[in-house]
């Protein structure tokens, strides 16, 4: 790779992790979006399986109640884990432009869901159906563009969780994401001892990233961060899509 590649995926993973720091998700969204423009979407989702993993696995661990969670989410984490290996051979197959287009549209549908203020309210009594079914939708949107955001969040956000069993609850939807991408890519042969030694790398400014967004997130409005952030996604999405698509 040339110096210019290594820069970007540097400067790229620093960012995601101060996006992460300061809201508490946006890495593989973040990396995945910048990464795409410079990468094949398979070899951009290959390197961000550690440095998710891990910010991911300690974003988890430090909620209140993870066995309450996990055992209440567990349909739904089984179905993302199925439907992100179903689809990975999207992802890493010939139809890496259709994958490239499918990745646009799906942090365009992130950011304008963010910029709208969208929320939704779901009763307890459809958690058995429709979490089962988000996790499926999940995953397949996973397995064919690298990003576990919709419909997950939404979701999430509508059950009715407290603001720590939120982000405990993000941590775990993201970590079986990124497992299961992990399964998914190694799967079609597009995880290898090379993706794994880069992906290493890229833990490094992730985790600085990180905590210079954890001191930021003390010292600006995160409503603030977030419109703007919602904003860049938007039209990253809507210049992949294009570009793509020209």
């Amino acid at each position: 790779m040339s110096i210019g590649v290594w820069i970007l995926i540097g400067g790229t993973f620093l960012l995601a992790g101060l996006v992460k720091g300061v809201i508490g998700m946006g890495l593989p969204t973040v990396a995945m979006g910048l990464l795409a423009v410079a990468l094949p979407p398979a070899e951009a989702a290959a390197l961000l399986v550690i440095p998710s993993l891990v910010t991911n696995v300690w974003q988890l661990l430090a909620g209140p109640r993870f066995g309450a969670l996990a055992r209440r989410l567990l349909p739904m984490m089984a179905a993302v884990l199925a439907g992100t290996v179903a689809g990975a051979g999207v992802l890493a197959g010939n139809h890496a432009g259709l994958a490239g287009v499918g990745l646009g549209i799906a942090l365009a549908a992130y950011a304008f869901v963010g910029l709208a203020g969208f929320r939704m309210t779901v009763a307890t009594r459809h958690e058995r159906w429709l979490g089962p079914t988000v996790g499926l939708t999940t995953g397949l949107v996973t397995g064919a563009t690298g990003v576990f955001v919709i419909p997950a969040v939404p979701y999430l956000q509508a059950i009715g969780l407290e603001r720590d069993e939120l982000i405990q609850a993000l941590g775990l939807s993201f970590t079986v994401s990124t497992i299961a991408l992990a399964l998914g890519l190694l799967s079609v042969d597009a995880w290898n001892v090379g993706s794994i030694w880069l992906s290493l790398l890229a833990l490094a400014p992730a985790l600085l990233g990180m905590q210079a967004g954890q001191i930021l997130r003390r010292r600006i409005a995160a409503p603030t961060f977030r419109r703007v952030f919602f904003a860049g996604l938007l039209l990253l999405g809507v210049y992949l899509v294009v570009e793509r698509l020209a």
